[in-house]
């Protein structure tokens, strides 16, 4: 399954921090496909095509579906991935 991407073309990525409603927040994951971990596998069954998890400020943590990704859901950086 492709990633999802911001409407701005970022993937995507767990640990990103967004903006989500203008409320800061960050990415906690992403699920598009079958892992064969069943708290996981539940959204993909629930939501076909998966969605991310997110939790903003103001609104804690939020599931929304791929198709839900929309101009609310605002790239704002990725956290470095290079181990310290």
């Amino acid at each position: 399954m492709k990633p999802p991407t911001y409407l701005s073309g970022e993937e995507v990525k767990g640990g990103d921090r967004i903006s989500f409603h203008g409320e800061p927040g960050e990415v906690e994951f992403v699920v598009t496909d079958v892992t064969g971990d069943a708290s996981m596998d539940w959204y993909v069954n629930e939501h076909p095509g998966g969605g991310i998890m997110i939790t903003a400020k103001g609104f804690g943590s939020v599931f929304l579906p791929i198709a839900a990704i929309d101009e609310r859901l605002e790239f704002v950086s990725r956290k470095n991935s290079l181990a310290t």
